[in-house]
């Protein structure tokens, strides 16, 4: 009968991946043998060994015979590594224990299949909750070819984002902030809205070292993610620090078509924006206005981000940019730091949405809730998988 420690080993090796595999899944192996463990391995980085291939590689005895757990079906396709069923087979794994089953269509029980044809005994769906936990972001894209949305707030015990005069720093405190830091780390883009680039000019980078994920407290520098404003009229100013780092960090400004209806002059003043950003190394897409939400259509965006291989998204936007997030159900996770301050009265972190009854409003379900320092990180999966879904 399989073991939960040798697949919870897995699952751990797999959290080392987090942020690098992108748009990969993140995928744990281990390989037991007479009740002891020969090899481990986990998916480093995008484009590199497979997590079986890993473990296989680094044996300390003949793997024929042995049990290989390993989080995630194994890949029988040639993509930028061979098939991960072929290894198998070569090494003469006697038994493979399968956690979570693999939605890529040029997998989907193909793994399993092969692996079974070729006289491999394997076990699937052990401890499945818990392996498919770790690839909430691959499952959606590879199904939707559209990034997954996690919008992330800090507010205050009643529900505030910042005080009646605009002020925010800080709300959460600095194990929160740190915790965003690995949050950027692990999605591939963070998107935010012009106001906060005007009112706070941030660099949204991953300005912090990562704590490694699972049983080894190895420090890592955190990879800095794609930055995405969402800036309707070309508002943001060339001395913004985005722009400034646009060559050595990537920033894609998204705005409507230029020019409106507007003179001449204002037409060139314009253009000669777009060009400064563009020499600035700054790419600038133009998208259709979406009259339901007032901005740049948000679900073409995801979209385009989908075709370019953007799997995850980090929403760090205000009131406005969250509901319009919402409105385009565009919105798979919501992350909330509750920190214990009240200011009565303030910023809301979702504008108005229309909801005139509760029964209309999107619904969530807990994923996570624990304490990070004094302030409270609730993890909400939105129920249904998009933001637009309701209850009847």
């Amino acid at each position: 009968m399989p073991e939960e420690k040798y697949m919870l080993r897995a699952i751990e090796l797999a959290k080392k991946g987090r942020g690098w595999t992108n748009p990969n899944p993140q995928v744990g192996a281990v390989i037991v043998k007479d009740g002891k463990v020969i090899g481990e391995g986990w998916h480093h980085i995008c484009g590199q060994l497979h997590a079986e291939r890993d473990a296989l590689r680094k044996v300390k005895e003949d793997p024929k015979g042995a049990t290989m757990y390993v989080t995630l079906e194994p890949c029988c396709h040639h993509g930028k590594q061979p098939p991960c069923t072929e290894a198998l087979m070569e090494a003469g794994i006697e038994e493979v224990v399968v956690g979570s089953r693999d939605p890529n269509p040029k997998v989907a029980g193909g793994g399993v299949k092969a692996l079974r044809e070729a006289g491999i005994r394997v076990e699937t769906d052990f401890m499945r909750e818990e392996c498919d936990a770790l690839n909430d972001v691959f499952f959606h894209f590879i199904t939707t070819k559209t990034p997954y949305v996690t919008m992330k707030y800090a507010m205050t015990a009643d529900g505030h984002i910042a005080t009646q005069t605009g002020r925010s720093k800080w709300i959460s405190g600095s194990l929160s902030r740190e915790e965003v830091h690995r949050m950027r780390h692990g999605h591939m883009a963070i998107m935010a809205g012009i106001n906060t680039v005007l009112l706070d000019d941030p660099t949204l980078n991953c300005r912090t070292k990562v704590r490694g994920y699972g049983d080894e407290e190895v420090l890592v520098e955190g990879k800095d993610p794609l930055r995405i404003i969402l800036d309707d009229h070309l508002q943001i100013p060339m001395d913004s620090q985005l722009v400034k780092t646009a060559k050595k960090q990537p920033l894609l400004v998204v705005t409507l078509p230029q020019p409106w209806e507007r003179n001449r002059e204002e037409e060139e003043c314009l253009k000669e924006k777009e060009r400064s950003l563009l020499k600035a190394g700054v790419e600038v897409l133009h998208l259709q206005k979406d009259e339901s939400t007032g901005c740049v259509d948000l679900v073409a965006l995801m979209d385009y981000l989908g075709a370019n291989s953007i799997d995850s998204i980090l929403l760090e936007g205000g009131g406005g940019v969250n509901a319009s997030a919402l409105k385009s159900c565009i919105v798979s996770e919501v992350d909330v730091f509750v920190a214990p301050k009240v200011f009565g009265g303030g910023k809301s972190p979702v504008a108005e949405l229309g909801v005139e009854d509760p029964s209309q409003a999107p619904r969530f379900t807990v994923k996570e809730c624990r304490p990070v320092g004094d302030d409270i990180l609730i993890r909400y999966r939105v129920k249904g998988g998009r933001s637009c879904s309701q209850e009847s």
